[in-house]
């Protein structure tokens, strides 16, 4: 019988067995006596919530004081040890003594028997080959035994989603800004610098039951400052709550709950996905609605280059509050359809062209009218206010235009809005912007055809993300940017305001982003403030996830 021992692939020989056997002997009587005189066993190799002094002294030890459990354990577990260290020696002295030897020489080979030695075969080993022949063979084995589990957990299937059940899917939205007034002309008041957390977001986005979705987005940061009454519970605020159906035939997809109105290309592209800080003047709050509750019908052409979009909604339904007690609720229906003639559909060199129309009509709940803006910031006062307007509807159209061009790409909308005033004056109001950007790094602007709110930018992402660590940089992707506002109330009383933005993006991922804007608003005699002229330096981190 030959037995053979392997310590990192080396043959131990018998001289060595026999060394290792009356080492092993030592150790186990020294080491044994050492813990039967040491009354405190280090915290580090002799744990005392050892199994074995927990399964055979627990009831005993309970009931002694500390000091004494921590001997009595310390004495139990270097028993334990010496025991253990006693046999291995025995084991090793008897391997080198008389249980097998290792011949200095492999014995010449020989057929096989027809009758095998019992134990003479290593088991794993291929049929009919010697143990002491295949130490390689039987150490890849192992490794792969060993590498087996990860390989199976590696290779195992991704959970799969249920489409009879919802499938969830949390994230958020951080935005930080921080704006500082270069310049401001003395007649306008507060023009303080700020820091804000612009959007301070949670967000569950789910599908399922085969064609359906919804989307919860509720508000954590704080309520810009005198936009409502203080007593007022304003957080957290509701800004996304709806639900989808998609694929109804004829009709498309119904969206019901609070969500974007279907209106104007810079208004529906949501904010991680627009490039500015802010939306253009005569966008937010001015031509364009912002979300409110109701329901909407989105379709498209099968190629999804023709889509058309209408909903209704209650009028301005406060996102704080959340409802009203009123009889008169007033209401908002809109109307959108965009054409793309042209879309090579090559997201690393984008070159399409986007054309559309809409129409918001507005039926105010309680018959005052108000349209006023900031200079493209989150805070800080308002340089246009027409003051309130005793008027009972409203209504805007749009047309709007986007071209992109590989790295470069501009986009344009005007807007053409009427007020019907309660003394039958129908005064109008007009403004419109233009935006261009161009990618340093070769990056296009992504679109989406047929997306979330219908025809719309998506999210710009780098060719390679940003990396900064030993031995590797990569440097993200960069987009110059600039964009003239226009708003002309002359004909409320209210003045014209004009805005020159100039500013880049610093994309470190699809997710994460710099943003920096020099923002330069010019105003008429009629505004509020008078002639003014104002220079703003305003920067964002904005990561989601």
């Amino acid at each position: 019988m030959n037995i053979r021992f392997d310590c990192g692939f080396v043959p131990l020989r018998r001289r060595n067995l026999s060394l290792l056997g009356v080492f092993a002997s030592c150790l186990s009587l020294g080491f044994g006596r050492t813990l039967r005189a040491d009354e405190e066993p280090s915290n580090t190799f002799f744990r005392p919530d050892s199994s074995l002094v927990q399964e055979c002294y627990q009831d005993r030890m309970l009931a002694r004081p500390l000091d004494t459990r921590r001997a009595y354990r310390a004495r139990a577990s270097g028993k334990s040890l010496s025991w253990a260290a006693i046999v291995l020696g025995i084991l090793l002295g008897a391997s080198a003594t008389g249980f097998g030897q290792v011949p200095d020489s492999p014995a010449p080979a020989s057929p096989a028997p027809a009758s095998p030695a019992p134990n003479s075969v290593a088991p794993d080993s291929p049929s009919g080959t010697d143990a002491s022949q295949t130490q390689g063979p039987s150490s890849e084995l192992t490794v792969k035994e060993t590498l087996a589990p990860k390989k199976a957990l590696a290779d195992s299937p991704a959970p799969k989603t249920d489409p009879e059940k919802w499938n969830v899917k949390l994230g958020g939205h951080v935005q930080m800004d921080y704006v500082l007034w270069a310049n401001a002309s003395d007649s306008i008041p507060n023009t303080y610098n700020y820091f804000n957390f612009r959007r301070l977001r949670l967000v569950a986005d789910g599908t399922g039951y085969d064609n359906c979705d919804f989307r919860l987005q509720m508000t954590l940061e704080p309520e810009p400052f005198g936009d409502n009454p203080a007593d007022t519970n304003l957080t957290p605020q509701v800004k996304d709550a709806y639900f989808s159906m998609n694929e109804i035939p004829y009709l498309g997809r119904l969206r019901i709950g609070n969500f974007f109105v279907p209106y104007s290309l810079e208004q529906v592209t949501n904010d991680t996905q627009n490039i500015f800080l802010e939306r253009s003047i005569p966008t937010q709050t001015v031509f364009a609605a912002d979300r409110e509750v109701g329901f909407a019908f989105y379709n498209c052409s099968q190629d999804e280059r023709l889509t058309w979009t209408t909903g209704c909604f209650f009028d301005s339904i406060s996102e704080g509050v959340k409802k009203r007690l009123d009889d008169n609720q007033g209401y908002r229906v809109s109307g959108r359809v965009t054409w793309l003639p042209y879309d090579n559909d090559q997201p690393k060199s984008r070159r399409l062209i986007h054309t559309g129309f809409g129409v918001l009509f507005t039926d105010d709940n309680d018959d005052r009218i108000r349209i006023r803006t900031r200079p493209q910031v989150s805070e800080g006062p308002r340089l246009i206010d027409s003051g309130l307007l005793k008027a009972d509807t409203y209504t805007s159209g749009n047309v709007e235009s986007a071209i992109v061009l590989g790295r470069f790409a501009v986009q344009s909308e005007a807007f053409l809005g009427t007020v019907q005033m309660l003394n039958g004056d129908n005064p109008s109001l007009n403004g419109a912007y233009i935006h261009t950007s161009w990618f340093v790094t070769g990056e296009s602007r992504r679109f989406e055809r047929f997306g979330q709110h219908g025809a719309q930018f998506g999210r710009n992402a780098p060719f390679r993300n940003f990396r900064c660590k030993k031995g590797e940089f990569q440097p993200g992707a960069v987009e110059l940017k600039s964009r003239w506002s226009h708003l002309d109330m002359n004909q409320l009383g209210a003045g014209q305001y004009n805005d020159l933005t100039v500013g880049f993006n610093w994309y470190w991922s699809d997710r994460t982003r710099w943003m920096f804007d020099w923002i330069h608003p010019v105003t008429s005699a009629q505004t509020l403030y008078g002639p003014t002229v104002s220079d703003l330096l305003a920067m964002r981190f904005d990561f989601n996830w």
